[in-house]
């Protein structure tokens, strides 16, 4: 049972810790637990929130799936009882995961609209040349930003913790962490098919594999100018997972601490494999992000 001022629980695994030679816990942050399904149920519904403040009452985005299920369950919410309602357009590559194109259907109805893009990105820009259409794309909005620093609060609560590892994308849920968190080092993990911000602290020097991992997308990196110092302020580090390492990861999590993992959440797991196989260790906890499917 999670205590009552955590929104997701805070999971100490001292076997797997053990696995790795590390003295202290391992504790896996349950994100995938969130009511919204991931990590992104903590900023995705404060950028609608305040948008719809603002006036807006029609939003768009582009997404591979976790965001747009976190917002199309907030505006679920919202238009309950509401003559008024909220509109939301979801734009989703041909690519998308067959699990969440299935959920994201599941929430359908007249007011939250899915179509199917060949270019989702250049689609929901050409939406939002509409200016009555809110885009809801975090890596240009930093009302994003401020959706996380609970999560940072949160992770504080663990004594003495010294390190999160988190898989990452845009970069929005990592460099809320790092303006958040003192004296943590925050570790970011990309895949074999998009890791230009890991790329400025390691060289990866495996195929450009499809990864399996198929949240992380972004390949324009909005927020790599100011994330790649901070995690450097930090003490933390980039890392790239190929699919055989987030495969082992996987694994790896359900013999020693009897979870089964969405790949994309085994990419914390998989760095901090890496960075323990390097030498890396810590005189307290580390933190794995398990962010969602």
């Amino acid at each position: 049972m999670k205590p009552k001022n955590l929104i997701t629980p805070q999971e100490p695994y001292l076997e797997l810790a053990k696995e790795l030679g590390l003295p202290h816990p391992v504790f896996f942050k349950r994100e995938d637990l969130h009511p919204y399904g991931s990590h992104k149920g903590r900023s995705i519904p404060l950028m609608i929130d305040k948008k719809i403040a603002e006036g807006c009452n029609h939003f768009a985005i582009s997404s591979s799936g976790n965001a747009a299920l976190a917002a199309g369950l907030h505006i679920q919410k919202l238009n309950e009882g509401k003559e008024e309602k909220i509109t939301l357009e979801i734009l989703a590559g041909k690519n998308i995961n067959p699990g969440k194109l299935k959920k994201m259907e599941d929430i359908k109805d007249k007011n939250i609209l899915l179509s199917i893009q060949d270019r989702p990105l250049q689609a929901l820009f050409m939406k939002t040349q509409d200016p009555s259409v809110q885009s809801l794309r975090q890596s240009n909005d930093d009302v994003a930003l401020d959706g996380y620093e609970l999560l940072a609060k949160e992770l504080l609560e663990i004594p003495n913790l010294k390190a999160v590892f988190i898989g990452t994308s845009s970069g929005t849920t990592a460099q809320s962490l790092a303006q958040n968190m003192s004296g943590v080092e925050i570790h970011i993990v990309q895949t074999s098919s998009c890791h230009i911000m890991s790329d400025e602290f390691i060289k990866y020097e495996g195929s450009d594999e499809k990864s399996i991992a198929d949240a992380i997308v972004d390949s324009v990196a909005n927020r790599k100018n100011a994330l790649v110092p901070l995690i450097k302020k930090t003490g933390g580090n980039g890392w790239v997972a190929s699919n055989e390492e987030i495969k082992a990861a996987m694994e790896f999590a359900k013999k020693h601490a009897g979870l089964d993992i969405s790949p994309n959440s085994a990419l914390s797991v998989a760095g901090l494999m890496q960075a323990t196989y390097t030498g890396r260790t810590w005189d307290g906890p580390v933190v794995c992000m398990i962010c969602g499917d």
